[in-house]
């Protein structure tokens, strides 16, 4: 790690650390001892520190509150059997979370701040790292603008700050999904390639149905007429149809380009694994599952990590599939994932930053 961030570093005089169960972490909800933060003003990025995690104040007239500029990342951090620290893949959330800013006129911030801040709060709470199998510490950087003014332009002023949990897995079960084919999560010259906290918030109330019907999470479908997959609430879209991997394509940037949909299409192609990321109907991913020719399919998602679905609802009708611990590519997927990200595997493309 190149260090060349002036990180003004207080450390905590009352960790938590003692007081936390690991072996009960709901996802997203216990944090750890500090947190970074960076401001934005005339121009730059300062400030940079790393606090006590602790409420921040700030006035009600901030423009994110009112205007939406606001949005986030999230990736992992993993301990290795010999102690070591390793964050997945890095880069490419830096990458993605310059594209969000640009999308939503905000501030890009350079990638060896993002990498840095990161890395040196990782290295400060590693004591906050789970141990155990599919455990990790999440990592959530976010950026929101903070001008006090009641105005539809954007903020000249903007707040970095990254936070991290000890987490266990996201699911724990087996997804059923339904394919919706009403709301609409982002539609063409829109936002869905962003990691914008509007996106998340216009997908609740049809997340909220689907589940009120018994299901766990929702696949959206194209915005103009319904009949094209593009991805899962918590994860990209991921389907073993007639022996190759499919995937929605991005090109339309309704779609997140996922870290995690992108290391598995690497994998896959490392074996020789047939791949496609195309335009995906939702009648050919029905009769495939009618059929049989549907032998896998899954979410991925750093928080999801390798999620397998065992249903998928469509027109009052639900449809089916193997039992995940059956299914040869995804089982495969994840192990090599986990290999690699907890230090037990062969780490080829460098996709593991050490800490």
């Amino acid at each position: 790690m190149t260090e060349t961030l002036d990180i003004k570093i207080t450390k905590t005089t009352n960790s938590r650390l003692s007081q936390t169960d690991f072996s009960n972490l709901p996802f997203g909800k216990i944090f750890s001892d500090h947190m970074f933060v960076a401001d934005y003003a005339d121009g730059e990025w300062k400030n940079f520190q790393i606090v006590p995690y602790a409420e921040i104040g700030l006035t009600p007239a901030i423009s994110a509150l009112h205007y939406g500029q606001a949005f986030f990342e999230g990736l992992k951090a993993y301990k290795h059997a010999d102690g070591k620290v390793s964050v997945f893949r890095p880069d490419k959330n830096a990458e993605r979370f310059n594209k969000s800013a640009e999308r939503l006129c905000m501030p890009e911030l350079p990638e060896e701040i993002f990498i840095q801040s990161i890395a040196a709060l990782v290295d400060l709470d590693r004591n906050w790292i789970p141990a155990q199998a599919n455990h990790s510490l999440y990592i959530r950087p976010f950026m929101f603008a903070t001008d006090p003014f009641l105005g539809v332009a954007p903020s000249l002023t903007y707040k970095f700050i990254v936070l991290t949990c000890p987490v266990g897995p996201y699911f724990s079960k087996t997804l059923r999904v339904k394919i919706e084919t009403y709301y609409t999560r982002a539609a063409e010259g829109g936002m869905g390639y962003a990691k914008s906290a509007g996106n998340y918030g216009g997908a609740m109330l049809p997340s909220r149905k689907a589940v009120e019907e018994g299901f766990d999470q929702i696949i959206w479908t194209d915005a103009k007429e319904h009949k094209y997959i593009e991805e899962m609430g918590a994860a990209n879209a991921m389907f073993v149809l007639d022996g190759k991997l499919i995937t929605p394509s991005t090109d339309e940037n309704t779609i997140l380009k996922g870290v995690t949909c992108n290391t598995v299409m690497t994998l896959a192609r490392d074996w020789g694994f047939p791949v496609e990321q195309r335009r995906i109907s939702v009648a050919e991913i029905i009769e495939g599952a009618k059929n049989g020719k549907l032998t896998d399919a899954f979410g991925a998602g750093t928080a999801a990590t390798i999620a397998p679905v065992g249903s998928i609802g469509h027109d009052g009708e639900e449809y089916f599939l193997s039992d995940p611990k059956t299914r040869e590519f995804s089982q495969k997927v994840l192990k090599t994932l986990d290999g690699i990200r907890y230090g037990n595997a062969p780490d080829p493309h460098g996709w593991n930053y050490m800490i």
